[in-house]
C-alpha cells in the first residue's frame, strides 16, 4: 500500500523554490554587488533565485 502525499517527510517533497526568504534575497544581492550595508531591508527589489 502506498503512502499518502501529505504523509511524506520533507526530504523527499523537496523541489525547487521559486520565492526566496528575506535574508537568502539580501545575500543574493550582497553577491551581486546590488546592496550594501545600511540600506532598507523592506522594499526589496525581485531577485530570481541561482540555478
Amino acid at each position: 500500500m502506498s503512502q499518502h502525499r501529505s504523509l511524506r517527510t520533507t526530504a523527499t517533497l523537496g523541489g525547487k523554490r521559486n520565492v526566496l526568504k528575506r535574508f537568502e534575497r539580501v545575500e543574493l544581492l550582497k553577491k551581486r554587488g546590488q546592496w550594501k550595508a545600511g540600506d532598507r531591508i523592506t522594499g526589496l527589489r525581485k531577485t530570481k533565485p541561482e540555478v
